[in-house]
């Protein structure tokens, strides 16, 4: 078996994702790769569509939620004969021609982007004998979902399988995964005075995680002066910015004085922050949420961008390990009263529940299906 992940450079959520599953495969000795979707179109069209989706998600989130909600009401926009369509099908020819020549016999899509290209493409190589399968990277069925053919659609819960079902997904393709696929580093948990010693954080009082995604969303700079103007002594506050450099130079500005609040650019030490935390203040993102709930952590949720997000904050304020509320000065209240509350960050914690590991549940599934499919065609 030789799998290949089609993932998008739209945000680090989906290629985390991706490496989550690369890793489980590599590690039972599975041939498995990752590559952009999005550069079958061109290199340039990749990051073109993807620095078109930071800055609206980022800078315009208004108009992200009125797109999204658009799409989501007029269904014809995105049919196959339409622009949107046929511009991110575009590689499919591209794409069979490199699955035929390096013999990828399984594909997997963390974004309707790579799973529409996958349609079309078996549409133009009907014969070539492939296990596709799509994971979905939030708590909803996003639109364009239902125009995709896919032979396996893993969903994180069964609401979220209840609307893969209403939009037309047959029952016998859809398949439960224990919540959405995070790497492997974010099962194991650091001792937190190890984990502060390894940050170069404080040993001593409680630690609150700032962060909205990847790319740094949301007002983030005025929420964390909300915060930081409440911080007792012995609390502390880490924010980290992702790759918006703008937010990062004007918080460390803001912040400059302040030995209570660190700030830090693009980190990849997330798995070792969350073991500094008590309580996590983000953006309801698929991914960002997930490892949340994986490491057990209590999450404070901005709706920063809308859209697909809004599920995502349902679904964790509707089992109990996450708060939130509609105005900036209600969130940092939040924060600094759930901070004052030990007991009610131990029973969030323990609303998360064992953590199931998802990215394992659909190496599994696929490599049982696979082989079942080759038995059939011997």
């Amino acid at each position: 078996m030789k799998v290949l992940i089609l993932t998008c450079n739209t945000g680090e959520g989906h290629n985390s994702v991706a490496e989550a599953v690369r890793q489980v495969f590599s590690a039972a000795g599975t041939d498995c790769d990752v590559t952009d979707a999005l550069a079958f179109l061109s290199e340039w069209a990749s990051e073109a569509i993807a620095g078109f989706h930071t800055g609206l998600y980022r800078h315009m989130p208004g108009a992200w939620k009125k797109s999204y909600q658009y799409l989501e009401q007029h269904p014809a926009a995105l049919d196959e004969d339409g622009l949107v369509f046929r511009v991110l099908t575009a590689g499919a020819e591209r794409l069979g021609e490199i699955i035929d020549a390096e013999g990828y016999d399984c594909l997997i899509c963390p974004h309707v982007f790579s799973a529409l290209m996958v349609t079309q493409m078996r549409r133009m190589f009907p014969d070539m004998d492939l296990t596709a399968g799509f994971i979905a990277t939030d708590y909803t069925c996003s639109p364009m979902v239902n125009d995709c053919e896919m032979d396996w659609y893993f969903v994180p819960s069964e609401e979220t399988a209840a609307e893969f079902l209403a939009a037309g997904i047959p029952a016998e393709r859809i398949a439960m995964m224990p919540g959405i696929p995070v790497r492997q580093d974010f099962f194991l948990r650091t001792d937190r005075a190890e984990a502060r010693r390894r940050m170069g954080l404080p040993q001593d009082g409680q630690m609150l995680l700032a962060m909205c995604g990847s790319m740094g969303c949301g007002h983030l700079d005025a929420l964390a002066e909300l915060v930081a103007d409440r911080l007792a002594p012995g609390q502390l506050m880490t924010v980290v910015c992702g790759t918006n450099a703008h937010l990062h130079k004007k918080l460390e500005r803001i912040f400059a004085d302040r030995a209570d609040v660190r700030i830090l650019g693009y980190s990849d030490q997330v798995s070792l922050l969350m073991d500094c935390a008590d309580l996590y203040l983000t953006k309801p993102g698929g991914i960002s949420t997930a490892e949340a709930a994986v490491k057990g952590l209590p999450m404070v949720l901005v709706d920063a961008v809308a859209g697909c997000e809004e599920s995502n904050l349902r679904h964790f304020c509707r089992m109990g390990g996450a708060v939130t509320a509609d105005r900036q000065e209600q969130l940092a209240r939040l924060c600094l009263s759930l901070l004052d509350d030990p007991g009610a960050l131990r029973t969030m914690s323990a609303a998360f529940g064992q953590p199931g590991n998802a990215a394992a549940a659909v190496c599994v599934h696929l490599a049982e299906k696979h082989l079942a499919r080759k038995e059939r065609s011997a």
